[in-house]
């Protein structure tokens, strides 16, 4: 999987002639081969065996550039970041999340559903992006 990942990367970056720098790459490396969410103190410490004194910009920029481009996820709750193992072009996603292992497993339910989109036209607001979280317990730590 994570060769696929980077491959889709690379290429949409070089079709979209986004700069192709190696912290980005690293950092994608790094989350892919996570089977936890990762903060950025988390994934920095990580590109210390990569690279030499990296800096906490250098992982803020390269977090911000991926998950612009939906090739990894914010894990709100938790205020860290999984790969998009599904598509990176689609917006929302909604996220269960392991209390006991941590893993997170991305589902898809493109269309905000219609009870949300119905408070939402009443309230006269409009969402832009959304994101659902449901903590528990996966069935191998049951």
């Amino acid at each position: 999987m994570t060769h696929k990942i980077l491959k889709k990367f690379y290429e949409y970056c070089e079709e979209n002639k986004f700069r192709l720098t190696a912290p980005r790459a690293e950092v994608l490396k790094i989350i892919i081969a996570s089977n936890k969410p990762l903060g950025a103190y988390e994934i920095l410490d990580k590109l210390k065996g990569v690279f030499k004194n990296p800096k906490p910009p250098t992982v803020y920029r390269s977090i911000e550039f991926l998950q612009d481009k939906n090739f990894i996820h914010r894990i709100e709750s938790l205020n860290a970041y999984v790969a998009c193992h599904i598509d990176h072009l689609h917006k929302d996603s909604q996220f269960m999340i392991c209390d006991d292992c941590g893993i997170v497993i991305e589902t898809h339910q493109c269309e905000i559903p219609k009870f949300l989109k119905d408070s939402a036209e009443k309230n006269t607001f409009t969402p832009s992006r959304w994101n659902f979280e449901i903590h528990g317990i996966c069935a191998k730590c049951v």
